[in-house]
């Protein structure tokens, strides 16, 4: 890609726009954006105005990326460029420039348009309102099935999808969905009412976008309709926004169960200083989380003085303990963030979570108390041995209960991060190895 772009922005700069444009003619609107977005606004505006898809192209663009050509583009440009936009990224478009530029672009666009925008782009930020489409295809009940297929032709170009159409009353209240392949199906005479769909799967205008996309994902959806409050039909959501939705939050949870704050979006790209400001705060917070470890060293200073073996250990036991932890944590995450678990499966969960621990807990004993026996004795066997079971089982309850207790109070389950559960784990850890410890091998 690099060097293709290093050709095309030599053509540009030489005043070689039909060898630009023969370079990225063929290739997809995703792969053009990413060549745009490489060359300088000033000589890759030219080459994205000449594309036949130059909408999508700009609508695959980022959003700094697009504020970058819509400060640079005159007024008609950029509004005839808006216009040809798919709707929903038109509205984000339209959320992202300032009062300024909307005032200066909105009278370029054709009315209905305006409305649109500004109604798309009034809805909060996350909810399916933000992401839904109002490109969509609609049939009277009372067509046939030739006259279904013919106002469908029309609506191709403009429309995010006509493989399901949707079937209105006069009130736009949704009453019925049929696909394009039952139409094709059907003989010429058959009515819409009588081939569409009336059991249908619908979102709240104000749902949860993560919820929209578990929607599409559970029923398998090519698009999922949008409803207000008194089921009119607003927008749709279609399957491949539904699929960026998923990336955004799966993203997101990892992001926050590796202690991140939030999203630093493209690694490569990111600034140092929001990189630091992200990571910093959780990093610092644990700091002294952990100076719990070290006031349970305090505590049994006398043990320790008397047994230096305990000390090459422990490393080895309070690791075991985080990592059996953000084990625990990380599917317990998953499962909720899923759906797969509710906070009513919590007591089943720590029933079976309890004998698995037991297991994992039985086996690494027995594994440590072998070196046990060879670097201190049997008795450093035992401690070693009782205190792996006792750390694993209690770090896979923390692990997998934390996520619970944060949803229980209406936080993120994804915020029992990595280093969290680790810190909780390894604090208790030094506690219960040193404890076990002092009760078996205690001074005086």
């Amino acid at each position: 890609m690099e060097e293709l772009v290093d050709a095309i922005r030599t053509q540009l700069e030489n005043g070689d726009l039909e060898g630009a444009f023969a370079a990225v003619e063929d290739l997809q609107p995703v792969d053009q954006a990413e060549v745009i977005s490489l060359l300088d606004p000033k000589i890759g505006w030219p080459l994205l105005e000449k594309l036949p898809e130059r909408a999508d192209a700009f609508g695959d663009l980022e959003v700094d990326t697009q504020l970058a050509y819509a400060e640079l583009l005159p007024r008609s440009s950029l509004a005839s460029l808006i216009s040809e936009m798919r709707s929903n990224e038109r509205a984000d478009l339209y959320n992202s420039i300032d009062e300024s530029q909307r005032e200066l672009l909105l009278p370029g666009m054709e009315k209905a348009q305006r409305e649109d925008m500004r109604r798309l782009s009034s809805y909060a930020e996350g909810c399916a309102g933000a992401l839904m489409s109002s490109d969509y295809a609609l049939l009277d009940a009372k067509m046939n099935t030739i006259e279904a297929l013919n106002a469908l032709r029309r609506a191709a170009p403009n429309a995010e999808t006509i493989y399901s159409a949707y079937v209105v009353d006069s009130q736009n209240n949704l009453i019925g969905v049929v696909s394009l392949r039952d139409l094709i199906r059907a003989r010429g005479d058959e009515l819409v009412s009588v081939l569409m769909n009336t059991n249908i799967i619908t979102a709240q205008v104000d749902e949860d976008q993560e919820e929209v996309a578990r929607l599409i994902e559970r029923y398998d959806l090519m698009t999922l309709p949008i409803v207000n409050a008194m089921g009119q039909l607003v927008g749709i959501v279609t399957h491949d926004d539904a699929l960026d939705v998923m990336v955004e939050e799966a993203t997101d949870d990892i992001h926050k169960g590796a202690g991140l704050t939030s999203d630093v979006g493209t690694i490569k790209d990111a600034a140092i200083g929001l990189l630091y400001r992200k990571r910093i705060l959780w990093l610092v917070l644990l700091v002294f989380g952990n100076l719990f470890s070290g006031a349970a060293i305090g505590v049994f200073e006398e043990i320790i003085a008397a047994h230096l073996v305990l000390v090459f250990f422990l490393p080895l036991l309070v690791g075991s303990g985080g990592n059996a932890g953000g084990q625990s944590a990380t599917l317990m995450i998953r499962a909720l963030a899923t759906g797969e678990a509710e906070l009513s499966d919590w007591l089943y969960l720590l029933g079976r979570e309890l004998l698995v621990s037991l297991a994992i807990g039985v086996t690494l004993a027995a594994a440590v108390s072998v070196p046990g026996v060879i670097r201190g004795g049997p008795e450093v066997a035992l401690v070693l041995a009782l205190s792996m079971l006792a750390i694993v089982i209690i770090g896979c309850t923390i692990g997998m209960s934390l996520p619970f207790l944060l949803s229980k109070v209406n936080l993120d389950p994804a915020s029992a991060s990595a280093p969290l559960v680790t810190s909780i784990c390894d604090a208790t850890g030094v506690f219960i190895y040193l404890f076990i410890a002092n009760q078996i091998m205690g001074v005086g």
